[in-house]
């Protein structure tokens, strides 16, 4: 059996000492001080002197090795034993080659796949437990936040649209429900509720008011109305001229 170890690094290659320094304190503060995290490098070693990680090309795979303990872009923190694997050299030189195949370098995302998501997948094709969760649980927290933050706007963007088509739909049973009902033009009850001008104001006002019914006098005056008999004299021409010459 062999030991595993997980070298861990503050990410210290912005190029600005300012943000440097900055992501030292924050590590300090939140891993040294809380110990719920920071911003950080891994690498793991097995067999040898070796270090092995994944990161950012342009072309070919991002898998890569240094001497342990001294990636030159990075500032060296701690060590962790992860234990020990029943892997033969063989096997791992196998696990490295496969990983260097599936693991590009322009897949590389800050976020989702990351040099501790290497590590992760490494350590489990070690036969060994993930690595520990403070390491990456800055970006798994950005991870989720993004994921959250996009589904909630592709949930606000379907309801948006179920509710313009609802209105829609809501409408035209409006207008063909009015337009069927309406008396005729000459009519004293028409006072234009025909009218699509009428229709698309007043389904305004339903949604802006809960849809609650009016109880306004005139509203109630169109109402009686419009469920008036029809009078002798507003017979239809049809009937009248059916009449015997007197």
């Amino acid at each position: 059996m062999m030991e595993v170890i997980l070298h861990i690094y503050d990410v210290t290659n912005s190029g600005s000492e300012k943000t440097n320094n900055t992501i030292m304190q924050i590590n300090k503060i939140f891993k040294d001080g809380i110990g719920i995290g920071g911003i950080f490098h891994s690498a793991i070693q097995v067999y040898g002197d070796e270090e092995w990680s994944f990161g950012y090309c342009e072309d070919g795979s991002g898998v890569f090795s240094c001497p342990s303990r001294k990636n030159p872009m990075y500032t060296f923190r701690e060590s962790i034993i992860l234990g020990r694997t029943n892997c033969h050299i063989f096997k791992v030189n196998q696990i490295i080659r496969e990983l260097s195949r599936e693991w590009p370098g322009h897949t590389y995302d800050l976020l989702s796949r990351n040099c501790n998501h290497f590590c992760d997948e490494l350590a489990e094709k070690l036969g060994l437990p993930k690595i520990p969760g403070w390491v990456n649980r800055f970006a798994n927290a950005g991870d989720t936040a993004l994921e959250i933050a996009e589904t909630t706007a592709v949930r606000l963007r379907q309801a948006k649209t179920e509710i313009v088509s609802a209105s829609k739909v809501a409408y035209r049973f409006l207008l063909g429900a009015t337009s069927n009902s309406s008396p005729s033009p000459d009519s004293p009850g028409s006072s234009g509720r025909g009218n699509p001008r009428f229709q698309a104001a007043w389904f305004k006002n339903l949604i802006a008011s809960g849809a609650k019914p009016s109880t306004s006098p005139e509203v109630e005056n169109m109402g009686d109305a419009k469920l008036q008999p029809h009078r002798e004299d507003d017979e239809s021409p049809l009937r009248q001229s059916s009449r015997p010459d007197t």
